[in-house]
């Protein structure tokens, strides 16, 4: 197989969604080199969102449907599918992945909740996890849990998770960023960190003993607080073009990370896969079959991931 280990890899995502287009444009945009980018597609499904302007090499994928934009389908799910694995399979530097839509992958038999599990699957050796990670400049957010139903967070939360994941993101820190001695800061699960036990125990019986046992390790990181006050700061100081108080904030659920980041940088956030071997970055939003097909999406965020590759 062909050596791609110095490039970036692009995956396409949904065929019937926004993803081909906001790849054709982020790249018309940013003009990076040919020789730089490997784009895992399928030239039907390029060639009906726009035009590539740069002779980038394309990795065909077999796809015999017709491209139906805004359409949930089993077809598109299988490619959308079958083109994580082509990346991974050819270990490229970086992998940048448009949005899929895991309805469709599960209808055409592949049953993960996101693409950062499918990498996962591919890519993990040795023990390794994938962790979800969202970035936007010194604005960084990482999951300890991901999609799942609010229901099922507080038994999912555990003291060896929560220990395995800082461990992971410290790891990231300092040999991705170079950054030796991170400081974190984690959400509670419970408003107003549980009050002492009066509206929820998780603080006290979960968080706080894996806490400690993360600064036994010499991690600096705080107790659990309160995330309608924590990100207060971090945020203040994002829209003042300042360096947030802590290099990344710790959250418990989905949309208690995801809300005060993609609040302020909703087109500027990335989200990214550490804890294998390859990085992996991708816009922050999902597929948007409400638009996929009429040329108005915006790349932004397409175009943050692939410039988080580049530096």
């Amino acid at each position: 197989m062909k050596n791609y280990s110095n490039k970036i890899a692009i995956t396409t995502g949904d065929p019937n969604g926004i993803g081909a287009e906001i790849t054709i444009k982020a790249l018309n945009a940013l003009n990076i080199p040919p020789r730089d980018v490997v784009i895992i597609s399928n030239s039907k499904v390029l060639n009906t969102y726009g035009y590539i302007q740069n002779n980038y090499e394309i990795i065909e994928v077999d796809y015999d449907a017709k491209v139906r934009p805004g359409e949930v389908t089993a077809e598109a799910g299988d490619f959308s599918f079958r083109l994580l694995e082509m990346a991974c399979a050819i270990k490229p530097k970086f992998i940048v992945t448009a949005p899929t839509s895991k309805e469709a992958m599960n209808l055409a038999g592949h049953k993960f909740s996101g693409q950062t599990e499918v990498l996962e699957k591919y890519l993990a050796h040795d023990g390794q996890r994938a962790e979800m990670l969202f970035v936007s400049k010194d604005f960084r957010v990482l999951l300890l849990t991901r999609h799942l139903p609010l229901k099922d967070i507080s038994k999912t939360l555990t003291q060896g998770l929560i220990l395995e994941k800082i461990e992971r993101l410290r790891s990231y820190f300092q040999n991705s960023l170079y950054i030796n001695k991170p400081s974190f800061a984690i959400c509670s699960l419970n408003p107003h960190a549980g009050e002492n036990g009066l509206i929820g125990d998780e603080e006290e019986k979960v968080i706080l003993p894996a806490i400690e046992a993360v600064r036994n390790r010499g991690i600096n990181i705080t107790n659990p607080l309160p995330a309608d006050t924590l990100f207060i700061s971090g945020v203040q100081k994002y829209l003042k073009g300042e360096k947030p108080p802590y290099d990344c904030y710790i959250a418990c659920y989905h949309d208690q990370g995801l809300i005060p980041i993609k609040s302020v940088a909703s087109e500027k956030t990335v989200n990214m896969t550490i804890g294998l071997d390859i990085i992996r970055t991708s816009p922050s939003h999902g597929t948007a079959f409400d638009i996929a097909g009429k040329n108005i999406a915006n790349p932004e965020s397409m175009m943050e991931a692939i410039k988080y590759c580049l530096y």
